[in-house]
């Protein structure tokens, strides 16, 4: 058996043709940050800037999730940030049920790399495809749910915020619960 190694999984996604968004985009987006943060954010797919860079959440709404971060004095150097799928969905819809399937594979690797110890699902597609299929992100984002020791919450997609901005006061409550949680777990010093 191989070892699982980042460079494994790097190749890995590269040669990915296990669904049929690999056929239309510019860049594969594996994810970035540091490797081994206690803190992983898990959102839904790239979007057009982040296909053109190849990397995750640098668009609009990346840029929202920095400034979100900044918020409770953590940087994106501090974080690993990906999403379910590693392929931009055309037109930026939804990836289905089939594609994120296909995709698990990757994140499961990602996930068994980092080693987070705390996870946030950035809109219902993560919150779906990691906690429950029938998550509603307006009834239950905030709520904290453990998983063989890795904390998880969902939260609104930053995208979400940048449409409707009467979210963002929800969002910014789970924001300082996130940083709670960070602290309750030792994970993070804050001043």
């Amino acid at each position: 058996m191989q070892e699982i190694t980042w460079e494994l999984f790097e190749k890995q996604v590269e040669a990915c043709r296990l669904c049929s968004l690999c056929r239309q985009i510019r860049h594969k987006v594996p994810g970035q940050g540091d490797r081994n943060a206690p803190l992983m954010l898990i959102g839904e797919g790239p979007g057009q800037v982040e296909d053109e860079e190849g990397l995750a959440f640098v668009g609009p709404a990346g840029q929202l999730l920095t400034k979100m971060l900044e918020a409770i004095q953590l940087s994106r150097e501090q974080v690993y940030i990906c999403n379910v799928v590693k392929c931009r969905p055309p037109n930026n819809r939804v990836p289905t049920p089939e594609e994120a399937a296909a995709c698990r594979i990757h994140l499961r690797m990602q996930t068994w790399l980092v080693k987070p110890r705390v996870i946030v699902l950035l809109g219902s597609t993560a919150a779906k495809n990691l906690l429950d299929p029938e998550i509603r992100i307006t009834r239950d984002r905030g709520k904290w749910t453990e998983r063989k020791g890795v904390w998880m919450m969902p939260t609104y997609h930053p995208s979400a915020l940048l449409r409707d901005p009467d979210k963002k006061r929800e969002a910014w409550e789970d924001m300082k619960s996130l940083r709670s949680k960070l602290q309750e777990l030792g994970l993070y010093s804050f001043e």
